[in-house]
């Protein structure tokens, strides 16, 4: 057998090698995201809202793995943190870019929820591990994580938050700068009716697709995929108090309360966005 013939098989082993590891890292990350999503650590009131939020399915189009790099962007309470960080425990890093606690302006509810999920990452690091807090808070503080070293950035339920403040821009192009060159930005948003007056968006707190997909795009993503996992019909999307009138917030919840319950969480957009490779 000559040299070209060896080198041409080496190749090939090599190839079958690395293709059996992403399957059984893909395997290895199925098991431990329904381990996480079924786990005691969760609370009963987290876990009724799977059926809204999709958690597995919606993780799984990410392209989740458990060896990742990934950061988690306003992640609050931490309803997705509890899911990510078990999974990422053992073989990931977890960034948790949270709101910026150096930021003299910000306000004390936001200060208490940021530390209030600190305590419970650390209290519990047998479940959590050690995810790495970060701050994000637009347009001062936007290093959510170390530049090209995220495979995925995740942000659920936020871009509205950004447009209302008119910094919606910078955050994007924080996404892009954290994330490695073929890394993905997974983006989960209330969905407004095509040609929604940006106005009437950041009141309601539903983002038209169009707008979301071209503010990713001017900060260099490339849309790749998306899903309907997370829509919902039932959602008209014209309540008195925006989004805020479905659960789980429920503002003015006095107002017909079981009609809203009824439809249950919004309508929501799911996009897969990619960093390009060159």
């Amino acid at each position: 057998m000559n040299h070209r013939s060896k080198t041409l098989i080496y190749g090939i082993a090599a190839l079958a090698l690395l293709a059996a590891s992403v399957a059984t890292t893909a395997q290895t990350t199925e098991v431990l995201l329904d381990q996480a999503i079924a786990g005691e650590h969760r609370s009963s009131a987290g876990k009724a809202r799977d059926k809204y939020r999709h958690p597995r399915e919606t993780l799984l189009f990410f392209g989740l793995r458990s060896d990742m790099t990934v950061v988690e962007i306003w992640p609050a309470g931490g309803w997705y943190t509890h899911i990510l960080a078990p999974v990422l425990r053992d073989k990931g890093k977890l960034y948790l870019a949270h709101v910026a606690i150096e930021n003299p302006k910000l306000e004390n509810w936001q200060r208490e929820s940021r530390e209030q999920l600190a305590a419970v990452m650390a209290g519990n690091p047998e479940v959590y591990g050690k995810p790495l807090f970060t701050s994000l808070g637009p347009p001062e503080y936007v290093a959510i994580a170390p530049p090209g070293s995220a495979d995925l950035v995740l942000t659920f339920r936020n871009v509205h938050n950004w447009s209302k403040q008119r910094t919606d821009a910078q955050v994007f192009k924080a996404f892009f700068d954290a994330l490695k060159p073929g890394g993905v930005l997974g983006v989960v948003e209330h969905r407004a009716k095509p040609d929604t007056p940006f106005e009437q968006m950041v009141a309601s707190g539903y983002m038209t697709e169009d707008y979301v997909i071209a503010l990713a795009q001017k900060a260099g993503f490339r849309l790749i995929a998306k899903s309907e996992v997370n829509a919902n019909p039932r959602d008209s999307k014209d309540h008195p108090h925006g989004v805020w009138t479905l659960p789980p917030m429920r503002r003015g919840f006095f107002l017909d309360a079981q009609k809203y319950l009824d439809i249950g969480e919004s309508d929501r957009m799911t996009l897969k966005f990619e960093k390009p490779k060159s």
